[in-house]
């Protein structure tokens, strides 16, 4: 309900008349009706105003009603006129604004189009890289992967080595049981010769008791005089017969154990591979000064373990002075290694992105030196028209050591040995040294592939195609007696020359003068040697004996004396050569 001016002002007079009827009250309170005259006076006086009051009240009512319904008027007129202006300026304005509204609508959406277009662009690129990171992740994961195959596979190989050690060991002891079986055998043998010896020590007894009494009866000689004289005559002919039977069952025998002493040569020779293989284990790489170190290992050791990681090699950092140590039984990965670190000492830049760069670059070049040490060999060794595979295969010898002895060296060497002997005996020389510097074909890869390396050797050169010459040396170079031709006997033998040449196979200098000492001091441990010297890198002593003391026959077995001492209280490679020299001479001056 809305409030009209007349309604304001009648509430206006009605609230002061309440003010004023309060404060006559009050006052009326106080006096407490001192004067009942002057009060009714006043209520007159209030109805009359109020009366009063009622009227103008009503006239400004009327006047502000007449004078509202003026304004009313007037004010619909204008509003009208203003709904008019308003509607044409709204229409107007509804025009322009849905003309700006289209312009906006345009242009957001060609800013839109351009902004998807520009976002589309830059997903596309994003996932592009993120393509090429994925593949290049990927790659990496399957090298990775292809590693830990590899290292898995070595794993495999070098357990399947140890159990053929194992069996070759088992074999080994049953072939010294069966030594010690001959042994027994041949002791039983002399415990009946020296019982025989005996049942004739006592025939000759009695038969010494019946000369005793027929020389003392025809000679006239004392007793103990005959037997003097019949033990002197007795002691050199056992000695003679003695001296000449073990003669003859040295050399029965040496024609009963000679494959036998061959696979023992040979296994004795394994025995000090152990220290040759931990002296070819470490590779030194100079570093400019300490302070390398650090980079090397990298914030937290991130460098080192990428490094280690990616060559597989164990990358010692110690108190050596401006040196690091890689450590590996693998002498290609290590080579790798070696490459890689001096790239990096020399670049300066070592973080384990580039250090991936490097290694994956030193691989690369591995395999182009390996291709050139094969051909160089090839060609030094006289050997035409070998597949691309095959000089792979043969530089892979260049990182490939038996028993300290270079193995791409040494099939140089058989190959000059082989076609030398082939063209004396009439047969093709360079079939000859195609069969001597392929020998050992097999070694290249017998630590990743199961089998022994002639078996490998077989296999890789049928499949590129090879005579069967070359295959036949290959397969019989250890056993030529079971070879098909003569280049098997000839590869047999340039191989021994070869590796037994002084010199060829590692060795400490200590080791060796130690073993050239204790040679001669066995041999001059026994009576009557003069001197004794170790030729031939120990391969040989010659003893000089004083010829007063020992016979002939006795050489012999001072011989074999010495032999079995060495054979107890040393350990060598291959075998010993004990040579006794007596010599007598007769000197007389012509006056």
């Amino acid at each position: 309900m809305a409030f009209t001016p007349l309604d304001l002002i009648l509430t206006l007079i009605v609230i002061v008349l309440a003010v004023m009827v309060v404060l006559l009250l009050q006052r009326s309170n106080r006096q407490t009706e001192v004067n009942k005259s002057e009060l009714e006076a006043a209520r007159r006086e209030a109805q009359q105003t109020l009366e009063a009051a009622r009227r103008q009240a009503q006239t400004a009512l009327e006047q502000a009603q007449a004078q509202a319904k003026t304004q009313l008027e007037t004010a619909r007129a204008e509003a009208q006129s203003l709904r008019q202006s308003a509607q044409t300026e709204v229409q107007n304005l509804r025009q322009s604004a849905q003309a700006e509204l289209e312009r906006f609508r345009l242009q957001g959406e060609e800013r839109l189009r351009q902004q998807l277009r520009e976002e589309r662009e830059r997903l596309q690129a994003s996932l592009q890289a993120e393509r090429e990171a994925l593949t290049s992740e990927r790659t990496s994961i399957q090298a990775e992967r292809e590693r830990l195959q590899a290292d898995l596979q070595a794993s495999r190989a070098e357990r399947e080595e140890l159990k053929r050690e194992t069996e070759r060991l088992a074999r080994r002891g049953e072939q010294l049981d069966a030594r010690a079986a001959k042994l027994d055998e041949q002791e039983e043998k002399l415990d009946t010769f020296e019982k025989a010896l005996y049942a004739r020590e006592a025939e000759l007894g009695q038969r010494e008791k019946q000369i005793d009494l027929k020389l003392q009866e025809v000679a006239g000689m004392s007793r103990e005089e005959a037997r003097s004289l019949l033990l002197n005559r007795l002691e050199a002919e056992l000695e003679e017969e003695r001296a000449l039977r073990v003669k003859a069952n040295l050399e029965r025998i040496r024609l009963e154990v000679k494959r036998e002493a061959q696979k023992l040569l040979a296994q004795a020779a394994q025995r000090q591979a152990s220290e040759t293989a931990a002296a070819l284990a470490v590779s030194v790489v100079p570093i400019p000064s300490d302070a390398m170190k650090g980079r090397i290992i990298g914030r937290e050791g991130r460098n080192i373990r990428t490094f280690e990681a990616l060559t597989g090699v164990d990358l010692i950092i110690d108190d050596t002075p401006e040196a690091v140590l890689l450590s590996s039984f693998n002498p290609m990965r290590r080579e790798i290694a070696k490459m890689a670190l001096e790239q990096l000492v020399a670049d300066g830049r070592i973080h384990p992105s580039r250090i991936e760069e490097v290694v994956e670059k030193a691989k690369n070049e591995m395999k182009t030196f390996i291709y050139e040490r094969g051909e160089e060999a090839a060609l030094e060794a006289g050997v035409v028209g070998l597949k691309p595979g095959l000089v792979q295969l043969l530089g892979r010898l260049h990182f490939r050591s038996s028993y300290g002895q270079n193995v791409l060296k040494h099939s140089v060497q058989v190959a000059h040995l082989t076609g030398i002997m082939a063209a004396e005996l009439g047969l093709d020389a360079a079939l000859g040294r195609r069969a001597g510097l392929l020998h050992d074909l097999g070694k290249s890869v017998d630590r990743e592939i199961e089998g022994t390396h002639v078996e490998i050797g077989i296999t890789l050169a049928s499949r590129f195609g090879e005579p069967k010459e070359v295959i036949d040396a290959i397969a019989h170079h250890h056993d030529p007696e079971n070879g098909e031709t003569l280049y098997s006997v000839l590869a047999a033998a340039a191989d021994a020359i070869s590796a037994a040449r002084p010199g060829a196979r590692r060795e400490s200098l200590e080791e060796y003068i130690q073993r050239l000492e204790q040679l001669e001091r066995i041999a001059l441990s026994f009576p009557g040697v003069d001197n004794a010297f170790a030729v031939q890198a120990g391969r040989e002593v010659r003893v000089i004996v004083k010829p007063d003391r020992i016979s002939d026959a006795k050489a012999t077995l001072l011989a074999r004396e010495i032999a079995g001492r060495i054979e107890r209280d040393m350990n060598y490679p291959g075998q010993v050569q004990v040579t006794v020299v007596r010599e007598s001479r007769a000197v007389e001056y012509a006056k």
